[in-house]
């Protein structure tokens, strides 16, 4: 079901189904709440299921300012979200990459809204920012952040209808049969909303996450921080936390694993040896199943 809620000052779509315990589901860069559509049918057996369009995606609300994307702003929004659904319980909460860097600053401000945390190729901001400052595997996958952040970054990728973005996202899953033409149509879709582009890249300008930028590039885009906005003293997740993690993923290393039980005391990690960044639509059932085998 089709749905607007009001949040924070904005107006966030949703998608819903079923009715129970909330599982709340967080959308990355660049895409939409049409992410989590396999999680939607799975789980909108036996739980109310609500995924969203963050803010700045799709058909939710795209205020202007940059400012208006920073992280503690993007956590509100997922808490008064929660607050409109959860009828004063714990929920579910699981995530992708950028709705993943909201969902670990979520649960470590509010630890009391969680039962469960899933996090997916999403990495936690204290390993996230030591491989950013020092680690050259990582410095070298996240260059793309620094075009994120640029004024060109809008004319880039929506050149050719969208032709990067449809490589990076859905290149592979084309071939493999992972995503169908229909599915393709309802990305282009969703890119192609006034503003949408503008507001996912929005994320990346808010919080200058990225590699240590180059003088001449940092002049016009700032200097570079390497946590999402996040108070570096505050990095422990108090819930317990499954992570679920495509090995293949050439956006993120591997090592983003390497010391996470410092952080996360209460940790599962199911590796994806032969998925990819995109796991979640690569392998539904698996990713499904290890869903299911951590919040029954």
């Amino acid at each position: 079901m089709d749905t607007y809620v009001s949040v924070n000052g904005i107006r966030l779509h949703c998608v819903t189904a079923g009715k129970g315990t909330l599982i709340l589901f967080l959308h990355g860069f660049p895409e939409f709440w049409y992410e989590w559509k396999n999680q939607l049918t799975e789980f909108g057996k036996d739980h109310l299921v609500v995924a969203p369009d963050l803010r700045g995606y799709n058909l939710s609300d795209k205020p202007d300012d940059v400012e208006n994307y920073r992280v503690d702003v993007l956590v509100e929004d997922v808490r008064q979200l929660a607050d409109h659904y959860r009828n004063g319980k714990k929920f579910i909460l699981v995530a992708h990459d950028w709705g993943g860097a909201v969902a670990w600053a979520f649960a470590i401000a509010h630890p009391e809204y969680l039962r469960k945390l899933v996090m997916i190729n999403a990495p936690h901001p204290a390993i996230f920012a030591k491989l950013l400052t020092s680690d050259p595997a990582q410095q070298k996958a996240s260059q793309y952040m620094l075009l994120f952040r640029s004024s060109q970054a809008e004319s880039v990728l929506s050149a050719n209808e969208y032709a990067i973005l449809t490589e990076v996202v859905l290149g592979e899953g084309l071939k493999t049969g992972a995503f169908t033409a229909e599915d393709k149509a309802e990305y282009l879709k969703a890119w192609s909303q006034p503003g949408a582009l503008t507001g996912g890249l929005n994320y990346y300008r808010a919080s200058r996450i990225g590699p240590p930028a180059p003088p001449q590039i940092a002049a016009e885009i700032g200097p570079s921080t390497a946590n999402f906005g996040s108070d570096p003293g505050q990095m422990t997740v108090r819930v317990p936390t499954l992570v679920i993690w495509g090995e293949k993923d050439t956006a993120l290393t591997i090592r983003n694993l390497d010391g996470l039980g410092e952080y996360v005391p209460q940790l599962t990690i199911k590796r994806v040896p032969d998925a990819s960044h995109w796991v979640v639509h690569e392998k539904p059932a698996e990713v499904n199943g290890y869903i299911r085998e951590f919040i029954q």
